[in-house]
């Protein structure tokens, strides 16, 4: 799905002027079609993450019901899992496409070869030692609802992240629709920029606490005001 800069503007809560400045100082993720720059939603989000860039939380609530799932109980479709083996991305990205559940009739190895595609590209690392691994295409599979598997490493693995840091905390979600996928990963977003909720991810703590603090976290997600100033300076 791709933004323009009108699109995008609303997206960070700054101005248009401020869009194209960040553009002409090769801040942002861009590709100029002709004339016209245009944004793919799903790297500026994860740009964004990576930045500690808050997005608009309007672009977060504001999707028709069946299109606005809770992170939350798609993680609970999914799962936690601790010690994930691996001694490099290669053997890290196979375990845990392992772990996926993904429909009887979806071969994991296409999964694996294409999220491997897509890491070949850029890696899915976004810094602080999380990655989102997906494909170029967000994975989209014949699910009823949302599934979100949150990966904990063995040990520290190099994505080649931005921030240089390895990795040891994977979020991978299966989605129905593009518009759900793109949801939650603005979700993910929001939530990972709560004190509470990154603490106990970096700990790798137990399941219980850290369900409890993605629904306060998810919970603090609100429409802002419309006169609120930009958030980027």
């Amino acid at each position: 799905m791709m933004l323009g800069v009108k699109e995008v503007a609303k997206l960070l809560n700054v101005s248009e002027k401020k869009v194209y400045r960040m553009i002409a100082q090769n801040e942002v993720p861009v590709n100029k079609v002709g004339e016209e720059f245009q944004f793919n939603r799903v790297e500026l989000l994860e740009w964004a993450t990576s930045m500690g860039i808050h997005v608009s939380t309007e672009s977060i609530v504001a999707a028709p019901e069946a299109d606005s799932p809770l992170f939350i109980d798609a993680l609970r479709e999914g799962s936690i899992t601790y010690n994930v083996p691996g001694n490099d991305k290669i053997s890290v990205l196979r375990n845990v496409v392992n772990l996926l559940k993904l429909p009887a009739n979806v071969d994991s190895g296409f999964i694996y070869d294409i999220i491997i595609a897509r890491e070949k590209l850029g890696s899915t690392g976004i810094g602080d030692g999380i990655a989102i691994p997906h494909v170029r295409n967000p994975v989209i599979l014949n699910v009823s609802k949302p599934v979100v598997t949150l990966s904990f490493l063995e040990k520290p693995i190099d994505f080649e992240s931005i921030d240089g840091k390895p990795v040891n905390v994977l979020f991978t979600i299966i989605s129905p629709t593009i518009r759900v996928y793109l949801h939650l990963l603005s979700r993910l977003g929001y939530v990972l920029q709560n004190p509470a909720f990154k603490s106990v991810i970096k700990d790798q703590a137990k399941p219980d606490l850290i369900f409890t603090a993605l629904e306060k976290a998810e919970a603090a997600i609100i429409v802002p005001d419309s006169n609120q100033s930009d958030t980027i300076k």
